[in-house]
């Protein structure tokens, strides 16, 4: 089994070797940022949820290539994140979680020091071919409320994005309007005394504009929606990939909250509407001070 071990790693190395000098200078900075992690790894290089900073390593890659060169994204007041615990509350937009994707890049490339932004996946992640197995591997665990308290009270930065499939299945017509948030994540946030960081993701609606949904079908097909876009289905696989429209996101004002977090809805969903507001203004602000979808 070492033997493997080291055979793999030399190949590893080998294929590292071959790769064009601007993947390899991208690379070199995705090492240097994972090396400054805070997280605590057992002697086998894993932490308690499963990731591996030597799998992070490789599989960070495409999504730092599409974070630097493909959404070319901009991040906004990034300094103001807290030490320790934290739930980032943002939108969520464009069919595929390439946005979820975008907000880990920022997280590990621009927060300081780096930060592992956890997902706590919808149920159907986890059978998603690829997608699923990738999300495992990072670290992410379906959204139960025991998993994200776990996390939480390991001083973990764990991601939600409120809106869930309402946000992902909205049409060109409805882009930006931010969708009913469920209370879950505030009810975590009361439960572990995590602070909320509302965040605003500038460029999501415009990756692939929905034109359609097509609920139906996709009750049929037991999927949580399947939304028609500019250029899906009508170019097969091709389809998925999404417009070059640049990204900006946004960090806002970390909000405390307190009360009780088996409070009746009513009383939850107050303080929910104020986190809206929160990220709704950084869409707001986003919207008006970008020069275009592309630019």
């Amino acid at each position: 089994m070492a033997e493997e071990g080291s055979v793999a790693r030399a190949l590893g190395e080998l294929a590292d070797g071959l790769l064009p000098r601007s993947i390899r200078q991208v690379q070199a900075e995705i090492e240097d940022r994972l090396a400054k992690l805070p997280n605590r790894f057992n002697e086998f290089g894993y932490d308690p949820y499963g990731l591996s900073p030597d799998w992070l390593r490789r599989a960070a890659l495409p999504g730092v290539l599409l974070y630097r060169y493909w959404f070319r994204c901009k991040v906004y007041d990034v300094g103001r994140l807290p030490a320790g615990r934290m739930l980032l509350v943002a939108n969520h937009a464009g069919q595929l979680p390439f946005d979820a994707a975008m907000l880990v890049s920022a997280m590990l490339l621009e927060a300081d020091p780096p930060r592992v932004a956890r997902g706590m996946g919808e149920y159907f992640i986890p059978r998603l071919p690829f997608v699923g197995l990738a999300a495992s591997r990072g670290g992410t665990l379906v959204g139960t409320p025991e998993n994200c308290i776990h996390m939480l009270e390991s001083d973990e930065c764990v991601m939600v994005f409120p809106e869930g499939v309402r946000g992902i299945s909205k049409t060109w017509r409805h882009r930006y309007e931010l969708q009913r948030f469920g209370l879950g994540f505030m009810r975590l946030a009361l439960e572990t005394g995590a602070p909320i960081v509302p965040v605003g993701i500038v460029g999501s609606e415009e990756q692939a504009p929905g034109l359609a949904n097509l609920d139906g079908l996709a009750r049929h097909l037991g999927l949580p929606a399947l939304p028609i876009t500019l250029t899906f289905p009508w170019l097969g696989p091709l389809g998925v990939i999404p417009l070059p429209a640049r990204y900006h996101i946004f960090f806002g004002e970390p909000l405390h909250f307190t009360g009780d977090a088996h409070d009746e809805n009513a009383v939850i969903e107050e303080k929910v509407e104020v986190v809206k507001g929160a990220v709704n203004t950084l869409l707001e602000r986003g919207l008006e001070e970008r020069k275009g979808i592309f630019a």
